[in-house]
C-alpha cells in the first residue's frame, strides 16, 4: 500500500503537469477526440500508482503458480513447457480426417483438435434429410462408433490429447471416444483431451443446441461428473467466452456471461452430489483475444483472480487445482480482415 506522503506527492506532480506541459500542448493541438475507449470502458490518458492504490500485492497479484493465480497457473508459465500445439481440423469422411491428423502429428503437432460437421453438432445422421448439403462441409461427419474408431486409426489415444469442439451431443461423442480408446487397450483413466460441452452458450451465441436448457445442462453435468470419477485427465467442459464475444459482447460481458454459464454447470454438478474439489480442476475455458492489447491482458489477469476467488469463497474449494483458471485463447474471427489472408495466418 502507498504511503500517504507518496500519494500526495504524485497528486501534486500530476496537477503541475496538467496545468503546465499538458495544457500547453492541448492549447495548440487538441486531442483527436474527447474520449478514447476500449471495448468495455473509457481509457484514461495515462495511469499512475494512484489508480492501483487499493491493490494488495500479495493478496491480489501474488506470484505465478500461487493463489490467486493472477500472473498464471504455473510458476514458470511457458518459459518451461510450451502449450499444446493443435490445429483445428476436420472435413469430409473419418478416413480423410484421419489422414489429416496423422499428417499434422508427423509435422510436429503435439495434440489434436477435432472439427465436426453441422449434422454431427446438431445430432443428425448423415443420411437424415435435414443433413442434406451439410455432410462433411465444416468438419468431419461422425455417425457411429465405427466412424470414431476410423477417425483415430493408428493414433494411440493413451499418448495424445484430443480436443473436440462438440456441445449438445458431447456426452455421445465422448462416449464413442472412450470406447474407441478402450478398443485400443487404453482405459478411461489414461485418456487426455477436452470436450467443449458448453451448451448454454449455444442458446445465446451460436445455435447448435438440441434439447431445452434444463435437460441440456443435466447432460453436461452428467459428463462432467462422469469424467471427474472415471476419466480424471479429461477436461469435460470448455466454457466458452469466445463465441459470446464474437456475437457482439464487450470484453467485460464476455467474462460475465461465461462465468454465469460456468456457475450454472457447477451448481448442477453439486446438486447431483459431486464435490467442487473433484469437478472444478477439469473445467477449462476458451476466450477471445481482440485488438485492444492491454484490455485483453487485463482481462485474463482478472479472469484468473476472479475464478480463484469464486472457487474458494463461493464454492468452498480447498484443492488449489480447483482454483486454477486454465484457458485456450485465439484471435477473434471478427477482428480479421478478409483481404489480408497472409496476415490472418500469422494472427491466428
Amino acid at each position: 500500500m502507498m504511503k500517504p506522503e507518496e500519494a500526495t506527492a504524485i497528486q501534486d506532480a500530476q496537477g503541475t503537469w496538467e496545468e503546465g506541459p499538458l495544457a500547453k500542448v492541448l492549447g495548440r493541438f487538441p486531442e483527436r477526440r474527447q474520449t478514447f475507449e476500449t471495448s468495455s470502458a473509457e481509457a484514461q490518458r495515462f495511469y499512475t500508482p494512484l489508480d492501483v492504490d487499493g491493490v494488495d500485492y500479495l493478496d491480489d497479484i501474488g506470484f505465478p503458480g500461487q493463489y490467486p493465480f493472477t500472473r498464471g497457473v504455473q510458476p514458470t508459465m511457458y518459459r518451461g513447457r510450451l502449450w499444446t500445439m493443435r490445429q483445428y481440423a476436420g472435413f469430409g469422411t473419418p478416413e480423410e480426417t484421419n489422414d489429416r491428423f496423422r499428417e499434422l502429428l508427423a509435422n510436429g503437432q503435439t495434440g489434436l483438435s477435432t472439427a465436426f460437421d453441422l449434422p454431427t453438432q446438431t445430432g443428425y445422421d448423415s443420411d437424415h434429410p435435414m443433413a442434406a448439403g451439410e455432410v462433411g462441409q465444416v468438419g468431419v461427419a461422425i455417425d457411429s462408433l465405427a466412424d470414431m474408431e476410423t477417425l483415430f486409426d493408428d493414433i494411440p489415444l493413451d499418448g495424445i490429447s484430443t480436443s473436440m469442439t462438440i456441445n449438445a451431443p458431447a456426452p455421445i461423442l465422448v462416449a464413442m471416444y472412450i470406447v474407441a480408446a478402450e478398443k485400443q487397450g487404453h482405459p478411461p483413466k489414461v485418456i487426455m483431451g477436452t470436450a467443449q460441452n458448453d451448451v448454454l452458450k449455444e442458446y445465446v451465441a451460436r445455435g447448435t443446441y438440441i434439447f431445452p436448457p434444463g435437460p441440456s445442462v443435466r447432460l453436461a453435468a452428467d459428463l462432467i461428473n462422469y469424467c471427474a470419477s472415471e476419466s480424471p485427465r479429461f477436461n469435460s467442459i470448455s466454457v466458452s467466452g469466445y463465441h459470446i464475444r464474437e456475437a457482439g459482447s464487450t470484453a467485460a460481458q464476455e467474462v460475465a456471461f461465461a462465468f454465469s454459464n460456468a456457475f450454472a454447470y457447477l451448481d448442477r454438478c453439486l446438486e447431483q452430489g459431486a464435490s467442487i474439489d473433484d469437478v472444478a480442476p477439469r473445467v477449462s475455458w476458451i476466450f477471445n483475444t481482440h485488438n485492444y492489447f492491454f484490455e485483453e491482458v487485463a482481462k485474463f489477469r482478472a479472469l484468473r483472480r476472479m475464478w480463484a476467488r469464486a472457487m474458494k469463497e463461493r464454492y468452498g474449494a480447498t484443492n488449489p487445482n480447483a482454483m486454477m483458471f486454465r484457458t485456450h485463447t485465439q484471435t477473434g474471427g471478427s477482428t480479421l480482415t478478409a483481404q489480408q489472408p497472409l496476415n490472418n495466418l500469422t494472427r491466428s
